[in-house]
């Protein structure tokens, strides 16, 4: 356990000299807010006349991309003959990448243009130019727009197209599309936070395992969380994450001095120089709150404290669309981290045709954003790189995440990049305990959760009642809990096919904008859909039963402290991470894709049954919509993990 209290701020400022830091570019110094539902509507400031070039991100389309799905197939799948036989980027360009004579096609058309080209990464092009070149080659006008400052947020600009832009004719089928031509924040991180009404005075959990007491819940460390999914057996057989790399994909800077105090109260001792920094695209600025450094921080923080022995590379870019992209070419080519988390997000329509700056032809049903990103996370599972999100904090309606219920109908929906079928998405359950609330004038009240259970607010109902509340949405505990449902953007995957409890997208599913007269519908979601099922495993993430971060706030100038009561899937994601680092050093090689592997497991007849059980069955509570089940459930996918079992269950790599 950790007496917090007696930490002090000097320990961390020690350390950080010892932080590594490099840059592809010098970071801007502001930051950009996250969007949230208190983020004021843009204003149109008219045509954008800036002579500042704009750079653009343009990703290249593989020249066999079934031929890279058919690899990632099999170097992901148990029993196969190439089964972990992982690529290099050079091998994966050679077969499957954007082949030369292309690249020079797309190169020569864009320069034509008067746009300067030069090659970002092995799948991508940066084109610059002036709004007006830009413009010009795409068939856009660009509008300058700005958001006013709120209390808790900053004010910014950023431009946009006002219509849909083409691609010249002559590399429209070369490229996914062009990423830039809008450059507002498009990613919220997948945190939350128990404030208020809705924080228990005390919680505590029902059955403690392991080795030492745990701290309250809503107070957890990585040595709690290390105790009750029982990762401690590797630890003891020195099994730490040494000689793995941690990836850590973000859209927020941070204070790496934060996550090494935070190691050092929870009693670990790690390398002083383990962390290394890259600003990709220019980076996200400095650490601010509104743009999201808590996740970062936490990110870095869960990942490595779950594997102390790791290495950590941080890449930060922009949050933008093309920054996004940019960050995951960068990671994936160079190919140092063994695992990459991002517990970033939006739903999945929000990069649908319909708000994507480009349109591709001849593909009128798929977006260049997606499509762009899935074939770098198929070069990642080739390459060997495991890759995780997080399913979202919205229950079963991500596409009303951040929005009022009163102002958009609800919709059942996913999250991106959860809902991309080449990575493991991270779902979240709520531990078994008792929440005791103390909120004068309402009187004590107690409300005991009986066994770990998918994660959704609904059980606060009583707390919520106690306090006059007449409703889930005005007592602000709805829809919260475990991201999860069907995809309307990407099919069923092969290890999901014929998979007890996976589901088809439900009828009647639409999304309107409500506050408009007449009623504005958005968005008709298609019904019966094979789609991919989210999320894949899960793990505890709600806050009232969560977790502790060391941070400091933008808020607060140099003042570190420990934020206690957080939650959201996106602790779940680099928790994955961390243990895919010991499953790893356990294997003697990188663990790869993971989802193959862990669904042909959820098949055996041991996998959730007797002394080796590495599985455990989420069957009550439900994520606003899906139940938990003794089977697959959209809800907390397989269920969660035996860390210990897991490691005992998964086959050593084939040499």
């Amino acid at each position: 356990m950790i007496d917090f209290a007696s930490r002090r701020r000097a320990f961390a400022l020690s350390l950080y000299a010892g932080v590594a830091l490099s840059a592809l570019h010098a970071a801007p110094t502001l930051a950009v807010p996250f969007p949230t539902r208190d983020t004021p509507a843009a204003r149109d400031a008219g045509p954008l006349a800036a002579s500042q070039p704009i750079t653009l991100t343009v990703p290249l389309k593989l020249h066999d991309p079934i031929g890279a799905e058919a690899m990632l197939k099999h170097v992901s799948t148990p029993g196969d003959a190439l089964y972990r036989k992982f690529l290099t980027p050079s091998q994966f360009q050679t077969r499957f990448g954007p082949a030369d004579a292309d690249v020079a096609k797309v190169t020569a058309a864009l320069t034509a243009l008067g746009l300067t080209v030069e090659r970002a990464s092995s799948m991508s092009l940066h084109v610059t130019g002036t709004p007006a070149v830009i413009e010009r080659a795409f068939g856009v006008t660009l509008h300058q727009y700005s958001v006013a400052a709120t209390k808790a947020a900053g004010a910014y600009s950023f431009h946009a197209p006002v219509q849909a832009a083409t691609l010249p004719s002559a590399i429209a089928g070369l490229v996914h599309g062009v990423l830039g031509l809008d450059s507002r924040p498009a990613f919220s991180p997948h945190l939350r936070h128990a404030t208020g009404a809705m924080r228990p005075a005390s919680a505590k959990l029902a059955s403690p395992r392991g080795t030492t007491p745990p701290d309250p819940l809503g107070y957890w460390t990585v040595d709690d969380f290390a105790d009750y999914y029982d990762v401690k057996p590797l630890y003891r057989a020195g099994i730490t994450g040494a000689g793995q790399t941690i990836g850590i994909a973000t859209l927020a800077s941070f204070t790496p001095s934060d996550t090494y105090t935070y190691w050092a109260a929870a009693g670990l001792h790690v390398d002083k120089k383990r962390i290394r920094v890259y600003n990709v695209a220019g980076g996200a600025g400095a650490p601010s709150d509104d743009a999201g450094s808590g996740e970062t921080t936490l990110d870095v923080e869960q990942s490595g404290g779950v594997a102390p022995g790791a290495n950590i590379l941080v890449y930060v870019a922009p949050n933008t669309t093309p920054g996004f992209y940019d960050l995951f070419g960068k990671a994936i080519d160079d190919n140092m981290a063994d695992a990459i988390s991002c517990s970033w997000g939006s739903w999945e329509w929000f990069n649908d045709l319909a708000n994507a700056p480009v349109r591709e032809k001849g593909n009128p049903d798929r977006v260049s954003t997606l499509d762009a990103v899935h074939a770098l996370f198929v070069q990642a599972g080739v390459q060997g790189q495991s890759v995780f999100t997080s399913s979202g904090d919205a229950g079963a309606y991500d596409a009303n995440d951040g929005l009022s219920v009163a102002d958009y109908s609800l919709a059942l929906s996913v999250d991106y990049p959860a809902s991309d079928p080449a990575n493991t998405a991270a779902g979240g359950t709520t531990l078994a305990g008792t929440q005791t609330f103390t909120n004068p004038p309402m009187p004590p009240i107690s409300v005991t959760v009986p066994v770990e259970r998918v994660w959704s607010w609904d059980y606060l109902v009583p707390v919520c009642t106690a306090q006059g509340y007449p409703d889930p949405i005005s007592c602000g505990i709805f829809p919260v809990g475990s991201g999860g449902g069907v995809s309307v953007e990407f099919s069923v995957p092969a290890y999901q096919s014929g998979v007890a409890g996976v589901q088809v997208s439900q009828p009647n599913q639409v999304f309107t904008e409500l506050d408009t007269v007449p009623p504005q519908i958005l968005y008709t979601l298609p019904s019966g859909y094979a789609g991919r099922n989210v999320p894949d495993i899960s793990l505890n993430a709600d806050p009232d039963t969560g977790y502790v971060i060391g941070y400091t706030s933008s808020a607060s100038g140099s003042t570190y402290g420990y934020l206690t009561f957080y939650g959201g899937t996106s602790f779940v994601g680099p928790q994955l991470n961390g243990i895919t680092q010991l499953l790893a050093q356990k294997s003697g090689g990188r663990m790869g894709f993971l989802n193959p592997t862990l669904y042909t497991l959820a098949a055996t007849p041991t996998a959730y049954h007797g002394p080796t059980a590495s599985l455990n069955y989420i069957k009550t509570g439900n994520n606003d919509f899906y139940y938990g089940h003794k089977s697959y459930t959209p809800a907390t996918g397989l269920g969660t993990i035996d860390v210990a079992k897991l490691a005992n269950a998964i086959a050593a790599p084939t040499k």
